[in-house]
């Protein structure tokens, strides 16, 4: 499977699945939630990019609160869950702050995905078919690999990958020059 095309379906931005992705999920796996990802996943993954950007520099809450565009109370929060998967360390004091755990180069983004919200396989049938027990019927044994590839993906990409990524499009940045990260 395309990973580009893995993500775009993942993150609800084609047309394919904002029209069939969210009532597939419905009728096969009602107490699934949509977007795929939960919001404090997506604020997680902003907040460790943004850290990643100024490694191993310790960063103010507020300043990453700003950049990130995440709302300071939910951002710190955010970084409390973080430090407590051992992801970020919080420093108090002068020269104190947030930085990361692990250099860019080592943190994937499933670990920081999963210290948050974990990503959830199909491991029996979400619809408890008494016949289908752990042998998933096709379309879910379908989304459950789509599942796996996502994890797959994630666990092959670390933060240093993003950030040397030759899109123009800068993570958490309107520009693209050096000066913006």
């Amino acid at each position: 499977m395309d990973v580009k095309v893995l993500f775009e379906f993942v993150f609800m931005k084609s047309d394919l699945a904002n029209k069939m992705g969210w009532r597939i999920r419905q009728m096969c796996w009602p107490s699934y939630k949509s977007p795929m990802f939960s919001q404090t996943v997506e604020y997680a993954l902003r907040a460790v990019v943004y850290l990643a950007q100024h490694s191993p520099t310790p960063q103010k809450t507020a300043d990453i609160a700003a950049a990130t565009r995440v709302p300071s109370a939910y951002l710190a929060k955010v970084l409390q869950g973080l430090r407590a998967k051992e992801i970020v360390r919080l420093q108090r004091g002068v020269g104190g702050g947030v930085s990361l755990v692990d250099s860019p180069a080592e943190l994937t983004i499933l670990k920081v995905v999963n210290a948050v919200d974990p990503i959830q396989r199909i491991k029996s049938c979400p619809l408890e078919l008494k016949s289908h027990g752990v042998r998933l019927c096709s379309l879910h044994r379908r989304m459950d690999n789509a599942m796996l590839e996502m994890e797959r993906a994630f666990a092959s990409t670390t933060l240093a990958e993003l950030l040397d990524d030759p899109n123009p499009s800068v993570p958490l940045s309107d520009g693209n020059s050096d000066s913006d990260r």
